[in-house]
């Protein structure tokens, strides 16, 4: 074997192993404490968490809507009163009772006093008020109060908690209902929480159970399983400290247990499999701890760094649902990669050999060495598939490439659109509110077009900018101008179509653009819609970039080859187009939706292509470098190519397969939401992994580094010089030659016959 050159410890036996492992019952005390501390700091995080954050908040609309709620807080409701005259106590389900009988009417506005008086609630309005016919139903029989309640998100939903039961049920000849944005938003949070507790019940006993058909060993798969806790745990006191700083997003919890899992059981798969080979192979226990690190915890630590930047990138978008799922999944890496490089290393060195104790497959093994388990025989059979794969490589690697991009065609017709009341289940009280007022209003409140208008002009000079935004294409009606005597105004447009659709969107663009005497300022939800869209695609470029030229960078770094990493990233944005494609074809469309349980809105929330793309590339690039790093390992020591690629799939082949299978059903745990969008993140990344994990590393990787050959390591001097001082390597034979068999004379290539290593 090759004498090691250097480690990411920074020697042959380790700082990192030798602080680790000097004295592992203290630090896993240490270990201990600081989770039951983290317990306590993050118990009740979700409480301070917010459901929004899709708006971007330097934008016009976000501007109007501030100064709206501020000048005009009734032409903002984000609560509403759904009175239906039909379900009160004086008339049945088929009565005759209009919202204009008097005793309706007079109730109607008994209750609308009552919530003008409530402590925090401004704007209070009603069709009983304002007579205005968006307000009342097509067939007379339900009618709205519409009011805002003001203040951040979080003291809001306070009281909404603290008003709602008063005016939530019958009152003498009515039944009322809560609607609204901040009733949508205050029940998906609930929903959220609720889901994500059975997630967790689902996936642990599950991952525990494939752990154990993994291990055989209970105690080898209790350690994954311990490590994912820590990971989970740490993370949530990590966001609640952040929760005081800024707004954090209820959704990013379900990244937070996805990963923690799903990460965190890879990283100690890892670690704990190559520890038992080592014991395997007839090291001691420290020797096997030392050997571990230097080769399953250096890959383990490039891993939770290119999958750390995947998730950073989306810290340079401005929605703070977005960067969440940053703090969150840097956070979760990051404490998954520490806790499998710290607590493991410790905890393997106290129990040694027994880490093959409880063994529940040992009748099958026919008194086959503990810890051997069943690598050989299932190593065997990758190593057969890959050089099958790699004797056919031109028909494989054309085949599934072919395969891929039509799985992702579906993706050519997406259409943006943004969170509304249908993530919520039908059968919630506030999404039957907004479903009863979409199909039988002719206006739908609160889902107008607003324009702002500040500055000193006159009556004339409103009447005559009104005339011209009505007769703009596709609006339907313009209420306004409300004035205040500070020069400020509103006007209400109704666009043509849904709320945030094509038309309504296209109005928003025409009505920046109409000119007008005094300034103006386009909000409501189509505005934010466009907003959001135009903050994203401005800043994805960024998004991509950093992306790529990290992990160009990282895995440059771990390879010393130029081809590799471009390699690493065109195969794993390949790997993601069926995600991409199936969530169109799925939840765009509508197919499956009964299977799924979910409504079909025609589109795609705008931040969850972005969002799926960064967690499942960063996956992706955690099972190649897991892949990639035996592979190099393995070619350092012998400089044949060919048996290093099959060398790799061989050690790594059912290692990767296992832990993508695990981390799968962890994301269809999460995928079980009720909430769309968190059904369409855990059912979406879970195909992204199972088909890098089985087509992509099993398939195209062997098959393109066949068709690369020796030249798939190759580097110029330059960046070879570079890879010496600053890459990661347990080797130092890459020193000799770039390739094996070819050596560099006067900047060309000739044969040698001195293979490399």
């Amino acid at each position: 074997m090759a004498e090691v050159k250097k480690t990411a410890s920074g020697g042959s036996d380790g700082g990192w192993t030798r602080f680790v492992t000097a004295r592992p019952r203290l630090t896993l005390l240490v270990a201990l404490v600081l989770t039951a501390l983290a317990v306590l700091a993050g118990g009740g995080v979700a409480d301070h968490m917010g459901s929004g954050g899709w708006e971007d908040p330097a934008a016009e609309s976000t501007y109007a809507t501030k100064a709206l709620e501020k000048q005009f807080p009734g032409s903002q409701p984000n609560v509403l009163l759904l009175v239906d005259t039909g379900k009160g106590g004086g008339a049945g389900a088929g009565g005759t009772a209009r919202v204009d009988d008097p005793a309706v009417a007079a109730e109607a506005r008994r209750l609308a006093e009552r919530l003008d008086a409530e402590p925090g609630v401004d704007g209070v309005g009603s069709y009983w008020s304002t007579g205005s016919p968006a307000l009342r139903s097509k067939d007379g029989r339900q009618a709205v109060i519409a009011a805002r309640i003001a203040g951040d998100e979080k003291d809001a939903s306070a009281v909404l908690d603290r008003i709602a039961p008063a005016y939530r049920g019958v009152h003498g000849p009515v039944e009322v209902s809560l609607g609204g944005g901040l009733a949508v938003r205050h029940e998906m949070q609930t929903v959220v929480q609720e889901d994500l507790l059975r997630a967790e019940l689902i996936a642990l006993p599950l991952t525990l159970i494939l752990l154990v058909v993994v291990f055989g060993s209970a105690v080898a798969a209790l350690l994954p399983l311990g490590v994912g806790i820590v990971a989970i745990l740490g993370t949530n006191a990590v966001l609640r400290g952040i929760t005081e700083f800024t707004d954090v997003s209820v959704f990013a919890q379900n990244l937070t247990t996805a990963l923690g899992l799903g990460l965190a059981i890879d990283y100690a798969l890892f670690v704990v499999r190559r520890y038992r080979e080592e014991l395997a192979a007839g090291a001691d226990t420290y020797t096997a701890v030392r050997a571990t690190l230097r080769t399953a915890g250096r890959t383990v630590l490039f891993s939770a760094l290119t999958v750390a930047v995947s998730l950073a990138a989306m810290l340079v978008f401005p929605q703070y649902f977005l960067r969440s799922f940053a703090y969150a999944g840097i956070a979760v890496v990051l404490l998954a990669a520490t806790a499998a490089l710290t607590l493991l290393p410790a905890a393997l060195v106290l129990l040694g050999d027994r880490v093959n104790a409880l063994d529940l497959r040992r009748l099958l093994r026919r008194g086959r060495a503990a810890g051997a388990g069943r690598s050989e025989a299932t190593g065997a059979g990758w190593a057969r598939a890959a050089a099958l794969v790699m004797r056919r490589a031109p028909v494989f690697a054309i085949v599934t490439t072919a395969g891929l991009v039509l799985l992702g065609t579906p993706f050519l017709g997406v259409r943006f659109g943004t969170a509304d009341d249908r993530q919520l289940p039908a059968t919630t009280s506030s999404r039957v509110v907004q479903d009863r007022l979409r199909d039988g209003f002719p206006g739908n409140p609160g889902g107008a077009v607003t324009v702002l208008a500040e500055g000193t002009t006159t009556p004339a000079r409103y009447a005559d900018y009104r005339e011209r935004i009505a007769a703009l294409d596709g609006v339907v009606r313009v209420e306004g101008p409300v004035t205040a005597g500070s020069g400020t105004a509103y006007f209400t447009v109704v666009p043509e179509g849904e709320t945030v659709g094509p038309d309504a969107q296209r109005v928003v663009g025409e009505l920046r653009a109409t000119e007008a005497p005094f300034a103006t300022s386009v909000t409501g939800p189509a505005a934010v819609l466009v907003d959001s869209k135009d903050a994203i695609g401005e800043r994805l470029p960024w998004a991509a970039g950093i992306i790529v030229l990290v992990t160009l960078l990282l895995v440059f770094l771990l390879t010393g080859s130029v081809l590799v990493p471009v390699q690493a990233v065109l195969l794993n944005a390949l790997s993601l187009t069926a995600m991409f494609g199936a969530v169109v074809w799925v939840f765009q469309e509508g197919h499956l939706s009964g299977l799924l349980g979910f409504t079909a809105t025609g589109d795609i929330e705008t931040t969850l292509p972005v969002l799926m793309f960064c967690v499942a590339f960063g996956l992706s690039m955690d099972y190649g470098v897991f892949l990639l790093s035996r592979i190099r390992e393995e070619y350092d020591a012998t400089g044949d190519h060919e048996h290093s690629v099959r060398f790799g799939l061989r050690h790594t082949g059912g290692l990767i397969t296992a832990a993508a299978v695990i981390l799968a059903v962890v994301m269809v745990a999460i995928g079980t939401s009720r909430v769309t969008n968190t059904k369409m993140l855990g059912l979406g990344v879970a195909l992204a992994v199972l088909m890098d994990a089985t087509v992509v590393r099993s398939l195209l990787v062997p098959a393109v580094m066949k068709l690369t050959g020796r030249l798939t390591w190759w580097a110029p001097a330059p960046l070879r010089r570079f890879h010496d001082r600053f890459g990661i390597s347990e080797t130092d034979g890459h020193n000799l030659s770039p390739t094996p068999g070819v050596e560099e004379v006067s900047g060309r290539w000739r044969e040698t016959t001195s293979p490399r290593g």
